[in-house]
């Protein structure tokens, strides 16, 4: 695990539940851009309710972030503002068998369940986490198409394999 926004709560300490509040310093804002590729990270911050569960600690919360991400077909700055809900627990006894390979059919409510480790967990790793999940993996500037146009690039619909045989049907035959 990461160390760049480290924010440890224990499940002595947990009790039947608070909520913690905690934000990201310059510091730990240019490491965690650093890590997830960011051009900036301007604002980080976490609201997280944890709560004992029966086995381990269970979190509900939402990270809010201001960012900028670099398009990826121009390289342009794409600036994005993120409120990203989570809800996770983390169990006790929640280990794999490593004799068995077991074919396992998990429901929406087994999603979101992940192994306690050490009987604590990092609220900052979570929500960094969290936050990469939420990234566009493509993100895309208003601009992009036509600067691309601009340059000679063709789109998908005009370089595909339908374009070509649009083009075919509009030429007369021979």
């Amino acid at each position: 695990m990461s160390s760049e926004f480290s924010h440890v709560v224990t499940l002595a300490e947990v009790g039947p539940g608070r909520t913690v509040t905690f934000e990201a310093d310059t510091a730990a804002r240019g490491a965690i851009a650093k890590r997830l590729a960011l051009v900036e990270l301007d604002r980080f911050a976490v609201t997280v309710e944890v709560r004992a569960v029966a086995g381990g600690i269970g979190l509900r919360g939402e990270v809010r972030a201001a960012l900028v991400q670099s398009c990826a077909a121009t390289d342009l700055p794409v600036p994005a503002t993120i409120a990203e809900p989570f809800d996770l627990k983390f169990l006790r006894d929640l280990r794999p068998d490593d004799d068995e390979e077991v074919e396992v059919e998990l429901g929406a409510e087994d999603i979101d369940v992940l192994p306690l480790e050490h009987d604590r967990v990092d609220l900052g790793e979570v929500a960094v986490q969290t936050l990469s999940l939420a990234l566009d993996p493509f993100p895309r500037h208003p601009d992009a198409d036509r600067i691309l146009a601009e340059k000679g690039v063709l789109s998908e619909e005009q370089a595909g394999p339908f374009a070509a045989l649009a083009a075919l049907k509009g030429k007369p035959k021979s």
